[in-house]
């Protein structure tokens, strides 16, 4: 299993860091994909992280899902860039898994992909989520797309995850290591 997370600038650094140390604890590829033309890439709190490659070296074909951190301005650098719109046009076409949470979903919201499916948004951001019926719960599944609500439900999202990818013995594993309950 290979899961590439995406970083812009002022990403959000728990939404981003939360599930690569959760998927990689569970056996499962997490890459960190710059989308800025540069591996050093700044979140939203001013922390540097070094992805693990840049977008022009990610292949596509060999992911099983597309991750998007949330943050402000990283959402919206993240919606800005044309050639990872075109990869989540290409996975939502072939049902292959994307998530997002917090701001994030927006961009999902944004190209028409929530209608009609259930999702959650960071609270307020509701009106983004263009076409879809509003969850409760922190960590929405509906389909191959997960959302959630932010930076206080990371690692329920990361968890929520790693039960897609791997399953519940899978879980069960990483939360006794983890001491989660």
């Amino acid at each position: 299993m290979k899961v590439f997370v995406h970083l812009a600038e002022g990403f959000e650094e728990i939404e981003a860091l939360t599930v690569v140390d959760v998927l990689r604890r569970a056996g499962v590829e997490a890459v960190t994909v710059s989308v800025t033309g540069e591996r050093t890439v700044t979140g939203a709190h001013d922390i540097p992280v070094i992805a693990d490659m840049l977008f022009e070296q990610a292949e596509y074909g060999s992911a099983d899902m597309i991750v998007l951190p949330g943050g402000m301005p990283g959402t919206k650098n993240l919606a800005a860039h044309t050639g990872l719109i075109k990869n989540i046009e290409t996975f939502a076409a072939e049902d292959r898994w994307i998530a997002a949470i917090c701001a994030a979903p927006m961009i999902l919201g944004g190209l028409g992909l929530l209608k009609g499916r259930e999702a959650v948004i960071y609270p307020g951001m509701e009106q983004h989520l263009t076409g879809a019926r509003v969850g409760r719960d922190n960590v929405v599944k509906d389909g191959h797309i997960i959302t959630s609500k932010g930076p206080g439900t990371a690692m329920e999202f990361a968890v929520a995850l790693v039960a897609i990818l791997k399953g519940g013995d899978a879980v069960a594993t990483l939360k006794r290591s983890m001491i989660l309950t």
